[in-house]
């Protein structure tokens, strides 16, 4: 099977309308750049995104707001977005909110083919309400549901061309787990090369997860916030 794909524009192609994505990533620390932009280019719609966060209003996944691309957000923090604040306090933008722990657990679960697992986050709190509940050893637990995706787009730092991958301290977060959880994963790598070129013992996503792999043209690493010491040791 030939994994490897000319462009991101290919390896979304066939990605419709109305699809459940995970997208990896943390604030803009190993987002998948390339593959987003081309799902914005290709104009998909209704779209449910399951990612930590949205980006920020014009870079990660920022983009796909503002072309209205997405129709449902599951995630753990959305607040360095104006658009995405805008548009859910103007009811364009369905919200599911996840403590991040326990999204990053519902993920993992899809990917073992575990249906749902009790937690004690959330328990009595608003992330509680219409969800089972349970007692085990004298503490309060909520059931949450495993995620599952139609793709996954993840980032990696290199990959082969059987779509092994190698992810680079930080931006490794949620790519891995996400790479497991979806019916098929897209990954972008910054490195690709030869099968067996890469030590077994590194291998982060073994390639039997992974669909689709292709090389990244540019990447421009952004920086969230930026801050910076005076000399006096405070942030300035």
């Amino acid at each position: 099977m030939n994994k490897v794909y000319a462009s991101a524009e290919a390896a979304v192609a066939d990605i419709p309308d109305g699809a459940t994505i995970m997208a990896g990533g943390f604030g803009l620390c190993g987002i998948p750049e390339n593959l987003i932009l081309a799902l914005r280019d290709r104009g998909v719609k209704g779209l449910t995104i399951i990612s930590n966060n949205c980006g920020v209003d014009d870079w990660g996944l920022g983009p796909l707001l503002q072309t209205r691309q997405i129709r449902k957000m599951i995630s753990s923090y959305v607040g360095e977005n104006k658009e995405f604040e805008r548009q859910y306090l103007s009811g364009e933008l369905e919200v599911e909110l996840c403590p991040q722990g326990t999204l990053a657990e519902r993920i993992r679960a899809g990917g073992a083919g575990i249906p749902a697992f009790f937690t004690p986050t959330g328990y009595g709190t608003v992330v509680a309400e219409g969800k089972e509940t349970r007692n085990f050893d004298g503490r309060n637990y909520v059931m949450e549901r495993a995620l599952f995706a139609d793709f996954a787009i993840v980032k990696a730092w290199k990959g082969d061309r059987g779509g092994n991958l190698v992810y680079n301290k930080t931006a490794r977060n949620f790519n891995p787990m996400m790479a497991t959880a979806a019916r098929v994963t897209i990954a972008e790598v910054e490195e690709l090369v030869d099968v067996g070129e890469i030590d077994p013992d590194a291998v982060h996503t073994p390639g039997i997860y992974v669909k689709r792999v292709l090389r990244g043209p540019s990447y421009q690493k952004r920086i969230e916030r930026r801050t910076v010491s005076t000399p006096s040791g405070r942030e300035a």
